[in-house]
């Protein structure tokens, strides 16, 4: 699913907030827990970066490069 900003900063300032009750646009959730919340914005942020990396604004995970070398002896 396609996350967005928005939603994020919706979660996050409920979360502030002490609520668990959460509206995007015209759509109203209601999470159980502060604990359910706080797994919301983890998938929320892994969405974003996850997008991010697939359209090229950041970059994956790091290369390694390792070099060897020896005498030959």
């Amino acid at each position: 699913m396609a996350y967005t900003q928005t939603q994020l900063d919706a979660l996050e300032a409920a979360l502030a907030k002490g609520e668990k009750r959460v509206t995007f646009a015209d759509k109203t959730v209601e999470y159980r827990s502060v604990d359910e919340l706080k797994a919301a914005i983890r998938e929320v942020k892994r969405g974003i970066s996850e997008q991010a990396v697939a359209s090229g604004l950041w970059p994956g995970a790091p290369r390694q490069i390792r070099v060897t070398t020896s005498k030959g002896f």
